[in-house]
């Protein structure tokens, strides 16, 4: 499936020179709900969802995708304000799990616990995968990836490009200053695989399409 993860310029161009994404860590995510989506009742219950969380973040991060590059309030929100890119990449389904949006918090069953009080594995993914509707905008997918060799610089955790992350498509923003050749000078041997364009918002949408004059962007 081909989906798509937008990033500012600067970590943008960096991930394409080294060939690799950035796995997000489950407690640094911007929705304080992740993994807390059951209505827990009970002080203990709630506890156990919290530990969880801490034992998994510990353990596994996540690439974060959409399913669409051409909504404007994910360009403002993560591609900083129309100024940094979109990376399309083909991943096979298998690796990637949907979100589910919901309107209210999914209803806390005495199954989801073992007995040691553990999150049941049966539930650890769903829990990772559901949302409060009004994130639906992002029509996001997930893959999962153990946090194995942080980066000795900088302590953060990076997945390499590889035939499970295949790069597709780089989509400059619409406000971007990137040049052509530095974007190209970023992708290097693989800039002859990729497909490369500059976005513009469109005439008659609320939506961002693509630049078709490319004597435009230089």
């Amino acid at each position: 499936m081909l989906v798509y993860h937008f990033i500012n310029a600067e970590h943008g161009l960096a991930n394409l020179r080294h060939r690799r994404l950035k796995v997000s860590i489950i407690n640094e995510l911007n929705d304080p709900f992740e993994f807390l989506a059951v209505d827990a009742v009970y002080p203990e219950h709630r506890r156990a969802f919290r530990q969880a969380k801490k034992r998994l973040s510990r353990a596994y991060g996540m690439l974060c995708f959409s399913r669409k590059w051409q909504n404007p309030v994910q360009w403002s929100h993560y591609a900083d304000r129309h100024r940094g890119l979109c990376l399309g990449f083909d991943v096979p389904d298998i690796y990637l799990e949907p979100i589910s949006y919901l309107s209210e918090r999914v209803i806390f069953e005495p199954k989801m616990l073992t007995h040691s009080g553990d999150i049941a594995e049966s539930y650890v993914v769903k829990l990772l995968t559901t949302k409060f509707k009004h994130w639906s905008y992002e029509n996001e997918m997930r893959s999962f990836i153990e946090l194995n060799n942080p980066d000795k610089k900088s302590g953060l955790y990076f997945t390499p490009f590889s035939e499970d992350i295949v790069l597709k498509k780089v989509i400059v923003g619409a406000r971007s200053s990137i040049k052509r050749h530095v974007l190209n000078e970023a992708l290097g041997s693989i800039a002859s695989e990729v497909s490369v364009f500059k976005a513009r918002l469109a005439y008659h949408s609320f939506n961002v399409v693509r630049l078709k004059n490319e004597s435009l962007w230089t």
